[in-house]
């Protein structure tokens, strides 16, 4: 028989950050897309404000926190649904190893991404 993981019942482990990491990744990209589609407009003035903007350190950590969050969010649901499905044993921890190794992969170049964007490094 399967073991249960209980990550999504109220009171397991990581249910209140799966919540949290969801309501925050639908309030900043619901401000995104009103910003995107009412206040500004997709041109090259816009591109040349918003590139301005992700040299500002405040800019710069909050694209870096919501990359961190999607990724948390993202990996754990995967791992929770996986686990809630029957995966066991080995296949669970290779699994928990491969989505570990992807997050700090996607984490690397969406922080290398985000420095070239603000003029730090090169891609």
């Amino acid at each position: 028989m399967a073991e249960r993981y209980t990550s999504f019942e109220p009171g397991g482990r990581r249910w209140l950050w799966q919540r949290l990491t969801a309501a925050f990744l639908v309030v900043v990209l619901a401000f995104h897309f009103f910003l995107l589609h009412f206040v500004n407009h997709a041109d090259e003035v816009t591109f040349a404000l918003s590139q301005a903007r992700m040299e500002q350190l405040t800019y710069f950590s909050l694209m870096i926190l919501f990359l961190v969050t999607a990724t948390f969010h993202g990996v754990n649901g995967v791992y929770n649904a996986l686990v809630n499905q029957g995966l066991t044993g080995t296949r669970k921890t290779a699994v928990k190893a491969i989505l570990g190794l992807a997050s700090v992969l996607l984490i690397v170049q969406g922080v290398r991404t985000a420095l070239a964007w603000a003029g730090g490094v090169p891609i």
